[in-house]
């Protein structure tokens, strides 16, 4: 049986180059009600836990904090994601946990099945627990993303690649990893996002490096993110990278080449030489712990001094 149940030929030639909604069947399953979240967040390795709270005002990025929940049992940090505003991000939870690796296989055989030619690697299928009216700031990925939503209603923002959204600077940070994902954001860019409410069934996924944003609705929220690279949106990435280094090496002002013609395989070649020179140092940007969950009150902060 198709996890996707709305497939066609038309959605089938535009997967990965265009914003496309799809319909699945994925919340139907037991694995993702109450006892099977639970059971997740108890074999999920908790070092590799994001514990996250923010603020209200879709502006205000820098409201993003990272916590602590050290010592919950699976329950518990269900408990918190009721109860609070928190939002939990299990990334590669397919490398974690073995029931997950089996549900990323079926998802990209499918996939590649029914998309001629697609071959993907890189694959990181993960988790969303989060809050009543949590939100997730404007930003972009690098990889390819799709977002299923399992559990409650969310609003999705999804923003052209293009000036002002994002120019081709603010992609060279990013892909250089001088600045974080997330980055300032004007509300009237809204008037120019296509905007995708979700419900459990319903899956969206969009053009790489789309800027996005997203907004709880007013209850417990389960979605799959699924992050993966093709060759082609490697190339464009190693395109991007090697762009920055011209830049910022030579003072050049490059553009980005689609597919493999000979000026993107030369900047291919330009990003390899510069990863292996170390031309480009990353400036990550590691979040302190600034709060933890109550195991008694697992909705409430505490704050660190």
């Amino acid at each position: 049986m198709s996890v996707i149940t709305d497939w066609t030929p038309e959605k089938a030639k535009a997967f990965g180059n265009e914003n496309l909604a799809f319909q699945h069947r994925l919340h139907e399953r037991p694995m993702f009600d109450d006892e099977g979240l639970a059971r997740l967040l108890d074999q999920y390795p908790r070092d590799q836990l994001g514990v996250f709270t923010m603020g209200e005002d879709p502006k205000a990025w820098t409201t993003w904090r990272r916590g602590a929940a050290s010592g919950l049992s699976g329950d518990q940090l269900l408990d918190a994601a009721k109860s609070g505003r928190i939002w939990l991000n299990l990334r590669h939870t397919n490398d974690h946990v073995p029931e997950y690796a089996a549900l990323g296989d079926e998802i990209f055989a499918e996939k590649e099945a029914h998309v001629p030619g697609l071959r993907t690697f890189k694959r990181d299928l993960g988790m969303l627990i989060s809050s009543a009216n949590a939100q997730v700031f404007y930003h972009l990925d690098v990889p390819l993303v799709s977002l299923w939503q399992l559990r409650g209603q969310k609003r999705v923002w999804v923003y052209p690649v293009a000036d002002p959204y994002v120019g081709e600077l603010d992609l060279e940070k990013i892909v250089l990893r001088e600045t974080a994902e997330q980055f300032a954001f004007d509300p009237e860019w809204d008037r120019g996002a296509a905007v995708y409410d979700l419900t459990p069934g319903k899956m969206v996924t969009w053009k790489q490096n789309a800027p996005h944003r997203i907004e709880n609705g007013p209850m417990l929220n389960v979605s799959l993110s699924i992050e993966y690279m093709t060759p082609a949106a490697l190339m464009r990435a190693n395109v991007i990278y090697a762009n920055g280094v011209l830049r910022r090496r030579l003072g050049a002002r490059p553009r980005i080449q689609s597919g493999f013609g000979p000026a993107a395989l030369g900047k291919l070649a330009v990003a390899r030489g510069a990863k292996a020179l170390n031309l480009q140092t990353p400036h990550v940007r590691h979040l302190p712990v600034t709060f933890g969950l109550d195991a008694r009150q697992p909705g409430v902060l505490v704050e660190h001094a």
